[in-house]
C-alpha cells in the first residue's frame, strides 16, 4: 500500500500516518499499539509516536507495510 504525503508537507507523524492510512481507528489505538513495540519503520521497531515519517520511509504494522511517498 502506498500513502502519499501532502505536497505541501514534509513529513507525517507516524500516529498521524496509522490512523490515515486507515490501519487504526482512533489516535489513541495508533499510541496503544506504538507503545507495545507492534509498529516497525523501516524495519525497526519504533516507539515513538511522534516520529517524523518521511518520503521513501516504510511503516509495518499488522501484516501491512505502508511505503510513503
Amino acid at each position: 500500500m502506498e500513502f502519499s504525503i501532502k505536497e505541501n508537507e514534509e513529513f507525517i507523524k507516524l500516529g498521524q500516518l496509522l490512523k490515515a492510512a486507515d490501519l487504526v481507528r482512533s489516535g489513541s489505538d495508533a499510541k496503544a499499539f506504538i507503545q507495545n513495540g507492534n509498529v516497525k519503520v523501516n524495519g525497526e521497531v519504533c516507539l515513538l509516536r511522534g516520529k517524523k515519517i518521511k518520503r521513501g520511509d516504510s511503516v509495518s504494522f499488522d501484516g501491512k507495510t505502508v511505503k510513503v511517498c
